[in-house]
């Protein structure tokens, strides 16, 4: 039997296209109509942006504890969550969680060198961008990393938390994730990490000026794998 997949969700938005990927690309591992079981506990956004706000770290944390204990007692065997900004607080609670996770870095990490990239641009919430989620996983693999300039943060921050977590979805919002992933690869990126997911919603290789790291749907199928004990 495959395993039990728990998905620990932050934003719907996420949440919905992650249980989607893993629920419509199973057939490929398992079989027409196919997928591993999944459960998905997601509590109110605002309960973690009240904790993201303050710079409650511990708290993100708790709130991903109390989700986990959950899934477990669902009966999942592992834990993904779907949101790059909140694996913040994931160090300080893996030791206390009753089930593993995957870490959604480490599968962008793996992917990116895998397909022989050398620098990343990374796109995200502002939060994610200025904190170490990224640069130890990339760097264990012999990877560089490009943040936003402050001006680009704040605007991707905004089209993240005002458009995209409430599934709008705008052209000029499109563009300026265009201009800012064109200036990376003008500055010698040769991919760029789509950190947030909910940016996959409006962005991928067909709109990009580089070749995209897909975070949601990379760690989705990975969780696939897991669960299918092909990796």
């Amino acid at each position: 039997m495959p395993l039990h997949i728990g998905i620990v969700g932050c934003s719907a938005e996420g949440a919905a296209l992650c249980y989607r990927t893993i629920c419509t690309e199973g057939a490929g591992l398992f079989g027409p109509h196919a997928h591993p079981e999944v459960t998905l506990h997601t509590p109110s956004l605002a309960d973690y942006m009240a904790c993201i706000d303050r710079g409650d770290w511990a708290g993100v944390g708790e709130i991903m504890l109390a989700s986990a204990r959950k899934l477990a007692g669902s009966g999942a065997d592992f834990l993904i969550c779907p949101d790059n900004t909140i694996h913040q607080a994931l160090p300080g609670i893996e030791d206390r969680s009753p089930l593993p996770w995957l870490h959604i870095a480490e599968v962008v990490a793996a992917e990116a060198a895998a397909r022989g990239f050398q620098r990343l641009g990374l796109t995200g919430t502002r939060w994610l961008v200025e904190s170490t989620v990224y640069p130890g996983k990339l760097a264990a693999h012999g990877l560089g990393v490009m943040r936003p300039d402050l001006d680009e943060r704040e605007a991707i921050n905004r089209i993240i938390m005002d458009e995209l977590v409430y599934g709008i979805f705008k052209p000029e919002s499109v563009e300026c994730f265009q201009r800012v992933m064109g200036r990376m690869r003008d500055e010698a990126c040769d991919a760029v990490i789509l950190g947030c997911t909910e940016i996959p919603l409006i962005m991928d290789d067909t709109n990009s000026p580089l070749p995209t790291l897909d975070s949601t749907r990379l760690l989705a199928r990975a969780a696939l794998h897991r669960a299918a004990g092909t990796s």
